[in-house]
């Protein structure tokens, strides 16, 4: 039986409709802070039970029968929070005798700065209950860059950039969710890592790849990150090298290819 947190969320709908097409519904416990959000899935034979990570005795009544638990990342990154909530699935999870949690942790969660840190408490949290656990280390998603704003972009016939060349390795939520399930059904044991990761690119590459898909020159231009608005946190990131390493984990799992820049950009272009 697997327990699914976060269905009502876009990672976590991935990961129970995949998991619908691999196993019966009555196999899937779907754990909801509101279940009227997940009305549809108990339509569907999931059983939908309420869960709240600041209300951990509902947290152990949801987990309740279960044999692995998806335990998807608290939205919610005020300093301390996700750590906490965390360590409640986790307490909850072990009294309700969950034998494997996978946790939807984050690149570079070995030795997490800022944000990041919270997946490194976390991990740290899993590893000290004793409980065999699969980390499933995402990367960024990269909606953040492919989506439909490139049309924009396009039009401007520029792409401004402070990634100063280094290039990331961004997967889409769609993608890493099916990595997930893959992950959730592979039947390891013992403790396991996967480095979810896309293709490598870098911003001078979208800019080439977003002429030849659209006809139209853009161009790629450099500015520093102060210019660049709410994503400054992020340009920083990619300068740093975070998202620069490759991995197969998430091709292995998904048993084909991660989905290339250019078919990304064409289809948020279409």
């Amino acid at each position: 039986m697997f327990a699914l947190t976060g269905v009502t969320g876009k990672l976590g709908r991935v990961v129970v409709e995949d998991l619908l097409t691999r196993l019966p519904a009555t196999e899937l416990v779907a754990v909801a802070r509101d279940p009227g959000k997940a009305a549809d899935l108990a339509d569907r034979g999931v059983d939908v039970r309420r869960g709240d990570y600041d209300d951990p005795e509902s947290l152990r009544a949801a987990f309740a029968g279960t044999d692995v638990l998806l335990l998807v990342s608290s939205p919610d990154t005020t300093p301390g929070v996700r750590p906490r909530q965390h360590g409640n699935a986790i307490d909850a999870a072990v009294a309700a005798g969950v034998g494997r949690i996978a946790y939807t942790s984050a690149i570079g969660a070995q030795n997490g700065q800022g944000f990041l840190a919270d997946h490194t408490a976390t991990e740290a949290l899993l590893r000290d209950s004793g409980v065999a656990h699969t980390l499933l280390r995402n990367t960024f998603y990269s909606e953040l860059v492919i989506n439909p704003g490139l049309r924009e972009v396009v039009a401007a016939g520029e792409l401004r950039a402070a990634d100063r060349g280094v290039p990331v390795n961004f997967a889409s939520i769609r993608e890493l969710g099916l990595g997930a399930s893959a992950a959730l059904t592979k039947g390891d044991s013992g403790d396991v890592a996967y480095e979810l990761r896309g293709p490598l690119w870098t911003y001078a590459d979208l800019a080439r790849t977003l002429t030849e898909v659209s006809g139209r020159p853009v161009a790629y231009r450099a500015v520093p990150p102060e210019e660049t608005g709410g994503l400054a946190f992020v340009y920083d990131l990619i300068a740093s090298g975070l998202f620069s390493e490759p991995s197969e984990d998430l091709e292995k799992l998904l048993g084909r290819p991660v989905t290339d820049l250019r078919t990304a950009a064409a289809a948020v272009l279409a």
